[in-house]
């Protein structure tokens, strides 16, 4: 059984060339369908150009991720920590005054404020279980949908086998980590982990 090659067109049609094995193929090689078949050297490095663009762009949709997690995180701790000290400020406004002079009612204000300060940073400092709402999740979902596709379509190209388009796929991944990855070092986990190129297994 010949696994080099396969017709998947009549006539006159050149035949796509489709390998099952490690190979350099270039003209006539076909790519997910028969409609992406290599006719010409230029069509075939815009075709690796193309695939270094589709791994970047999953390495974008990532950044999209983290950042929009980060920014769901950063605003329900923005919510806390104005809750706490609004609540103090709340309970002053009620409450009859019962120094006698001036000075006391300052001090005592000064003390509650900094109290109200110092309970407000220590909110902010511990970790916060945040659900998110329904919109929010959403939205997650969304983007997650989108790398899982992209992460697919990379895969399948990666099983044709052909060097020059694994090559692109790699040379993809690292400009797309160099561009998206430069972040901020120890300040929470990111998620950076094996299954992210595929997003399989786990």
């Amino acid at each position: 059984m010949d696994m080099g090659g396969m017709d998947m067109g009549g006539g006159d049609e050149a035949a796509c060339v489709i390998s099952m094995l490690w190979n350099w193929n270039t003209i006539n090689s076909c790519f997910l369908a028969k409609s992406w078949q290599i006719k010409s050297e230029g069509m075939f490095a815009g075709s690796c150009i193309g695939v270094i663009l589709l791994v970047i762009a999953l390495e974008f949709l990532r950044r999209i991720a983290r950042e929009y997690d980060t920014f769901i995180v950063r605003r329900a701790r923005s919510r806390a920590q104005y809750l706490s000290l609004s609540s103090p400020s709340t309970q002053d406004q009620h409450s009859p005054a019962s120094s006698s002079s001036t000075g006391e009612a300052d001090e005592a204000q000064t003390a509650k404020n900094a109290a109200a300060t110092t309970t407000a940073t220590a909110a902010a400092s511990q970790p916060l279980r945040i659900r998110p709402t329904l919109i929010e999740q959403a939205v997650r979902a969304l983007l997650h949908l989108l790398q899982f596709a992209v992460a697919y379509f990379v895969m399948l190209l990666a099983m044709y086998f052909n060097g020059y388009i694994i090559i692109s796929i790699f040379i993809g991944a690292f400009l797309g980590s160099f561009i998206f990855s430069w972040e901020y070092l120890g300040v929470g986990s990111k998620e950076n982990d094996a299954t992210a190129v595929t997003k399989c297994c786990g």
